[in-house]
């Protein structure tokens, strides 16, 4: 069983620039779920507890951050997207661009935190020589097994060389962001590199949570939200001047984060509300759902939340103590009303339950900050 997530001392400074946090939290989250991964199975129930979450941010860098201890598994890449033909897609689409742009056919690339070699597999569809880095063994054996050339480590810092190396290019996706020292990561990869090397590395976009006002998106994996460079560079004097114009930033306020809270937990009871009790269930077990069912207290409201990633299957929600269930329960196990809670693949959910179960549902999908009731479609 995982520690218990602890909030960092009140002096503490940021994990990235080193400057003092702001004193006081922009926001607590109490009872939040521990953990997106290693969800609690029956035995582990009773030792489940939900955590207090600290949204801290830096006073001079204004990067915004958990001021909790990393999940135990932080080095571990856990991904449930191979199962969604919609990103499969998307992702063909921006390797190929990748690639073409920088000329990187015949090249090496690495995927630092590659998983079981979900995206790994898509992008040597690309003439490119792909290599994985994952920590979890399981996950590398798993890999291997699909024919995928992955290395079993964790770069954290200097004096690392890995097999292979120097890289032409490198991915690091959805990685970042929970990274203890993602500074010393960095630096890890870049003495992987070729000198003219470049790299595709994403993260989740935290001006659109603000923008939305997506306050269910913090989670105990995630211990950084970033939002688009401060810095912007302009070439000037016929070339020979980089300028930059730079700009402090203001401490947040997140104080509506309470309002919109409250409002969806508001829409959610009033949903659950219009059916006999136990005929409602969710669609979707990651990390937005979990948060939105720990804050709107809806353990015990609800039948069964539904995954379709088989190492969900059989745990349950933690903090909220809700079974995690296939898509096929529906057929054994129906409900009267479904609130799809699968983020950026909720439209996608929503289109094959209308396929597949004209009519049988009522169905809502859990949008930034509110609930849409879906009209009936036969």
């Amino acid at each position: 069983m995982a520690p218990l997530l602890e909030p960092l001392p009140k002096d503490s400074n940021c994990r990235v620039c080193g400057h003092e946090l702001f004193p006081d939290p922009l926001v607590r989250y109490v009872g939040m779920p521990r953990a997106a991964q290693y969800l609690p199975d029956a035995a582990g129930l009773g030792e489940d507890r939900g955590v207090d979450l600290d949204v801290r941010q830096c006073a001079g860098c204004g990067l915004v951050q958990l001021a909790n201890e990393p999940v135990p598994y932080f080095r571990e890449v856990i991904r449930a997207v191979g199962v969604s033909e919609e990103m499969g897609a998307f992702r063909r689409q921006q390797f190929a661009r990748f690639v073409s742009t920088h000329g990187l056919q015949g090249k090496k690339l690495l995927e630092v935190g590659c998983g079981r070699g979900e995206y790994l597999s898509l992008i040597q569809e690309q003439a490119v020589e792909a290599t994985g880095l994952e920590f979890s063994q399981a996950s590398v054996d798993a890999a291997r097994c699909q024919g995928l050339n992955v290395l079993q480590g964790f770069l954290s810092g200097d004096g690392q060389a890995l097999p292979g190396a120097p890289y032409d290019a490198f991915l690091m996706l959805a990685f970042l962001e929970h990274l203890p020292d993602p500074c010393a990561t960095l630096r890890g990869i870049h003495q992987q590199l070729s000198e003219d090397a470049v790299g595709l590395v994403e993260v989740p976009n935290f001006d659109m949570i603000l923008a939305r006002d997506m306050f269910s998106e913090f989670i105990g994996d995630h211990l950084f939200y970033f939002t688009r460079e401060t810095l912007e560079c302009e070439v000037v004097w016929q070339g020979y001047i980089l300028s930059a114009t730079v700009k402090k930033r203001p401490r947040l306020d997140l104080t509506r984060f309470q309002a919109c809270q409250t409002q969806l937990k508001t829409e959610l009871e009033a949903f659950i509300g219009g059916f006999p009790p136990g005929r409602v269930a969710a669609w979707g077990a990651g990390h937005q759902a979990l948060a939105v069912l720990a804050l709107a207290d809806l353990g015990g409201k609800l039948r069964y939340v539904i995954d379709s990633a088989p190492f969900k299957q059989g745990r349950f929600t933690p903090a909220t103590h809700l079974p995690i269930v296939p898509p096929d329960r529906l057929d054994s196990d129906p409900v009267e009303g479904l609130i799809i809670m699968a983020a950026s693949f909720s439209e996608e959910v929503a289109r094959i339950l209308h396929k597949q179960y004209p009519g049988r549902f009522r169905l809502s999908i859990l949008r930034e900050r509110s609930l849409e009731i879906l009209e009936p479609q036969s």
